[in-house]
């Protein structure tokens, strides 16, 4: 196979990319920065949010190697970032845009990482794939996502494009913690909790589906091989580990994993663009897919720790 990742300097584009390497395929990536994990595979650096007009061998008149399928992972992706920098998520719709346009012109099949942020909050208890309501949007970084689903779906109608929509929820592990880039809260606290300063957990009661990295890559790959074959096309589907924990359940883990008790304050939830209660249904990724999470959080972080402090065996 041959694969283009856009978004391929990320957390799951390098795991996805080095996975792929690794069973013999072929990966090319795009990213606005260079990789800082791994020179294994070739990346354009190139803003795929620039307004383009040419996406016949590539975008913007940039040129791309021969593909078979695209993985489309470039975002701006973190929630509270795009509610303080709004123009941030209309950048997200331009670069689907930009990226549907060129598998429009080439042909292609892609694969489309959405979040599940779209459920929102109000239909906290409710996360199949067909409950996403645009009018439950909480923040433009949600918005963003259901803009590139509803432009995935516009082009499947209207030009035969083949894609899977898969939403991702809270993906961890290795390749994760430059938080000088993008503050996320796993390798926030693991890197205080490891110089023993205090955390501060933001809502006691806050639930979340936390997706280790590997669980995360092995779906993909069953969607880019069941897209390819022709077995599964124009599907959204969940794409998560399907159990919820805690904010505070996650910082005792990583306490233990460490070895060493959390020093943590409790606040209140933050209000804008905040979801505080999120477990997917992954029925349909078992049926389509025959995906099964093999990583619960108590051993991905377990992982991540040792990864974070350069113990993991690579």
């Amino acid at each position: 196979m041959r694969i283009l990742i856009t978004g391929s300097s990320g957390q799951i584009g390098t795991n996805l990319a080095l996975r792929l390497l690794a069973e013999n395929h072929t990966v090319f990536g795009v990213d606005w920065r260079l990789n800082s994990w791994t020179n294994a595979f070739p990346t354009l650096l190139q803003d795929l949010s620039a307004p383009c007009r040419d996406f016949v061998g590539g975008i913007g008149g940039a040129t791309y190697p021969p593909c078979d399928l695209v993985v489309h992972l470039a975002a701006n992706a973190k929630v509270h970032a795009l509610v303080a920098e709004p123009h941030r998520a209309l950048a997200n719709v331009t670069m689907t845009f930009n990226v549907l346009e060129f598998c429009r012109a080439q042909g292609l099949p892609i694969i489309f990482s959405s979040s599940r942020e779209v459920y929102g909050d109000i239909q906290r208890y409710i996360t199949d794939e067909h409950q996403a309501n645009f009018f439950f949007t909480e923040s433009p970084y949600s918005a963003s996502k259901i803009s590139g689903e509803a432009f995935v779906y516009s082009y499947a109608r209207c030009y035969g494009l083949r894609y899977i929509v898969f939403r991702f929820s809270n993906v961890y592990g290795r390749y994760d913690n430059d938080i000088e880039r993008m503050e996320r809260v796993i390798p926030l606290f693991i890197s205080r909790i490891s110089q023993g300063e205090p955390v501060t957990i933001y809502g006691r009661d806050k639930i979340l589906d936390f997706t280790y990295v590997d669980d995360c890559v092995n779906g993909i790959i069953r969607g880019i091989k069941g897209l390819l074959a022709e077995k599964v096309a124009n599907r959204t589907i969940n794409l998560a580990y399907g159990q919820g924990n805690s904010l505070v359940k996650m910082t005792e883990l990583i306490g233990e994993a460490l070895g060493i008790t959390p020093q943590t304050k409790i606040e209140p939830a933050k209000l804008a663009g905040e979801v505080t209660h999120y477990v997917a249904d992954i029925a349909l990724a078992r049926e389509l897919l025959g995906y099964e999470p093999q990583v619960p959080l108590a051993e991905g972080l377990k992982r991540a720790v040792a990864w974070s402090l350069g113990k993991e065996n690579l």
